[in-house]
């Protein structure tokens, strides 16, 4: 996907004390642990300070209008947030956001292309295969095997103070109800107790505020109303069919900046209309396929057959004839 030029602006955030690491470091010699001290030790050595990006723009979000369109309601917030993080010289902020929408409208692949235009980096968490609330935010040291949470790896061992977090299906997170998996989330999403988190193996205060949190779901029923109240809820449509088109020719763009595959810059509209009848999720397995049927009829442009019977993530297959 072409995104505009924008270069974020990126200032230096302490989010945690490298004295209170030393003094963890001490304390936690008699355990013996040396998972632990390994992870001391690495923190103390990278340091408590991290990048926080702060946008210098509205444009990047530009393209998103075209590329996601069915997600225009989304990106009229993030404008409004984005507008006044430029006016006081600050960070991106938002309340964490639900996409909410039936499956393969590209949720996930919108808050990834977020985390493009923000100029900070995007982690993925699966709340389908999620069981236990250490996950995110670790378990104690005392167990056997015991690690640091999601959260705390990923502000310890990432670049960035306010990295794009997405949990992606979070209706669908389950477990034993004795470790309730979302239960760490409670403090998470709120800015107060977010700024002094303690990951259960750590056991040092990190900063966790600056976390720009995307979840998406496919149903709201099974979520509790505690977190649904922390988060915006944007309801998702499938997108028209001309929506469809600009999300096709979107993909098709992305998938060849990613390679060095040759073909035509854009592709017919015959092929547009074609994959216009697919969710956007299934539009990339779709155009991959058909890439590799045009080469092997040594061709570099698409043509509508080149589309045909293949496999959708829904394991049936779909012929859509000649369209």
């Amino acid at each position: 996907m072409n995104m505009p030029t924008q270069i974020p602006l990126a200032e230096f955030k302490t989010i945690y004390s490298v004295a209170d690491v030393e003094r963890a470091m001490g304390d936690s010699c008699s355990k013996g642990n040396e998972t632990l001290q390994a992870m001391y030790k690495g923190m103390k050595k990278s340091g408590g300070v991290r990048f926080i990006v702060k946008p210098s723009s509205t444009s990047g979000l530009d393209d998103l209008y075209e590329s996601s369109p069915n997600f225009s309601e989304v990106i009229d917030a993030l404008k409004r947030h984005m507008a006044l993080a430029i006016d006081g010289n600050e960070p991106m902020q938002f309340t964490p956001m639900l996409l909410l929408g039936e499956p393969g409208l590209g949720k996930t692949h919108f808050a990834k292309s977020m985390a493009k235009v923000l100029g900070t980096s995007f982690e993925f968490l699966s709340m389908s295969s999620l069981t236990a609330g250490w996950i995110l935010s670790g378990a104690s040291s005392q167990w056997n095997n015991a690690k640091p949470g999601k959260v705390a790896q990923a502000l310890i061992n990432g670049d960035f103070a306010n990295p794009l977090i997405t949990l992606d299906e979070l209706d669908k997170a389950g477990g034993d109800s004795r470790y309730d998996p979302m239960g760490s989330l409670y403090g998470l999403l709120e800015h107060d107790t977010a700024l002094h988190f303690k990951d259960e193996f750590v056991e040092v205060n990190i900063d966790a505020s600056n976390i720009l949190w995307v979840a998406t779901a496919n149903n709201e029923s099974s979520i509790p109303d505690p977190i649904l109240n922390r988060m915006d809820v944007y309801v998702i449509e499938r997108p028209d069919h001309d929506g469809s088109i600009k999300i096709a020719l979107s993909i098709y763009r992305d998938i060849l900046e990613q390679h060095k595959w040759v073909f035509d810059v854009e592709p017919s509209n015959d092929v547009l209309d074609c994959l216009a009848e697919d969710a956007p999720r299934d539009m990339r397995k779709v155009l991959v396929d058909a890439f590799g049927n045009a080469k092997l009829d040594k061709r570099d442009h698409l043509l509508p057959e080149d589309l045909n019977n293949r496999k959708i993530s829904s394991g049936k297959k779909k012929k859509i004839g000649f369209c």
